[in-house]
């Protein structure tokens, strides 16, 4: 290489990264497939350019536009990707990423302890993936924004969603609505850990079975749920 050529490769330029991000995204869950789709798309927004297409992605990465577009799904499901809206002086619309909530997420990491942190990844990521054996089938957006708010937002424990998953299943109705009511009725009956709702599942089968309520073709609905049912 000569003096010219070397000379280009350093004005080529560079794309600065904080170190936090090769820290602690592991901690957050990510892995290294996924925290190298998001430095491209840093790169893109870098060179003004803040939509790249998954063609566009994938001619940079060894993975397929399919894989690009998958690849995509999940991180915007998993929160560490957002896609905005936008509409410029013409009125025409026009999509952009943002790496906003994976950067937050790596400044919250940063204040707690690794541990924890990567803990919680590893049970949300198996969660997911319980629900989608137990589903037979890939989640949605929507059934993904659905468990991450229960987790987030209404701060279910993994572990009492699981609990409710495993109820859907014995009840025959396998849905997130149906779940949803049954994480809202232990709520409301003070029942917070699997053991509680274990316990209450428990005292609920053997009150119908003595009364006499047990179906053999059909197993019970779950209590004060039925409604759900109806259109």
């Amino acid at each position: 290489m000569n003096q010219e050529q070397a000379l280009h490769l350093l004005q080529y330029g560079t794309t600065p990264v904080s170190n936090l991000l090769f820290d602690y995204y592991a901690c957050i869950g990510l892995n290294e497939k996924e925290m190298m789709m998001l430095l491209h798309i840093y790169r893109f927004i870098e060179d003004h350019h803040p939509f790249p297409t998954p063609g566009e992605l994938s001619e940079r990465m060894a993975i397929t536009d399919d894989e690009c577009s998958s690849l995509l799904r999940t991180l915007i499901n998993n929160g560490f990707l957002d896609m905005h809206k936008n509409e410029d002086d013409n009125q025409v619309m026009y999509e952009t990423f943002s790496l906003e909530p994976l950067f937050r997420r790596i400044v919250e990491a940063f204040y707690r302890p690794a541990e924890d942190l990567r803990t919680e990844a590893e049970g949300e990521g198996e969660l997911y993936q319980l629900f989608e054996q137990e589903f037979a089938r890939p989640l949605s957006p929507m059934e993904y924004e659905t468990i991450s708010v229960w987790m987030d937002q209404d701060k279910y424990s993994a572990d009492l969603i699981k609990a409710a998953l495993h109820e859907s299943v014995l009840s025959g109705k396998l849905n997130l609505r149906y779940i949803d009511r049954i994480l809202f009725e232990w709520y409301k009956n003070g029942i917070r850990t699997k053991q509680e709702a274990k316990a209450h599942s428990d005292r609920f089968r053997k009150s119908t079975s003595s009364a006499g309520k047990a179906s053999k073709e059909k197993l019970p609905d779950y209590p004060n749920i039925n409604w759900l049912d109806e259109p």
